[in-house]
């Protein structure tokens, strides 16, 4: 028997959230179209333990911050960094990737979100000038690039539930790293990150999982899957 692909979907899961209930449907889409078994568990911000975390072949940090448990769920973000587990990081998730990263791996501890934070030295998660609340919005993907190969176009345009993101002021500090932006909206804000020397990290702005709401599969979401599906583990 072929054992499942096990998924944590890390956040403080809500019904009333639309990307919540995306999700499960999303992750359906994927492995119905790669042929395969999938479960996922949602891990509540405050209950993440990162023993636990090694059961699982992927993990993704899911919208709706701020997080009961920000710490946490940066801490869950460097254990997939760190043990190369795949990755994907949504919405908020997203922007807790960069800070994963910022925090962690550039040694800029100061770094914070003004959504948790609002007196943060260093706002390296700052508010949208628009807010981008259940919208559509167009982004400009970098050719090469990790998420060029697995949606292979240079424009598309994406759903959005977000009123904080990466505060461009900053992307200098992530020149000549493993962490690259590579999809950037008509402004210029970044709005796509990827990890370098990584078997799979993502992390969008927008909400793909919400291609599922319209019963479409989506390339990233797959990749992710099939990414995690190849990291299964014999217990």
């Amino acid at each position: 028997m072929n054992m499942a692909t096990k998924v944590a979907l890390l956040g403080d899961h809500s019904a009333g959230v639309i990307a919540h209930r995306a999700i499960p449907k999303a992750l359906q889409l994927a492995a119905e179209s790669l042929s395969i078994d999938s479960h996922a568990d949602w891990i509540h911000s405050s209950q993440i333990n990162l023993k636990d975390l090694s059961s699982y072949n992927g993990i993704w940090c899911v919208p709706n911050s701020p997080y009961a448990d920000a710490a946490k769920v940066i801490s869950a973000i460097q254990f997939a960094r760190e043990n190369e587990t795949p990755f994907l990081g949504t919405c908020g998730g997203y922007q807790h990737a960069v800070l994963e990263y910022a925090q962690n791996a550039l040694g800029h501890t100061d770094a914070d979100s003004v959504e948790d934070n609002p007196d943060t030295s260093m706002p390296l998660i700052s508010a949208m000038y628009c807010a981008l609340r259940e919208k559509p919005g167009a982004i400009k993907i970098n050719n090469p690039s990790q998420v060029y190969s697995i949606i292979k176009s240079e424009l598309i345009e994406e759903q959005y539930n977000c009123g904080f993101g990466v505060n461009a002021e900053y992307l200098s500090l992530f020149e000549d790293t493993d962490m690259t932006f590579s999809g950037f909206d008509s402004d210029g804000d970044p709005r796509i990150v990827e990890l370098n020397n990584h078997p799979f990290y993502i992390g969008t702005a927008f909400q793909p999982e919400r291609s599922a709401l319209l019963n479409n599969t989506h390339a990233l979401i797959i990749a992710f899957l099939e990414a995690a599906s190849k990291n299964l583990q014999t217990p």
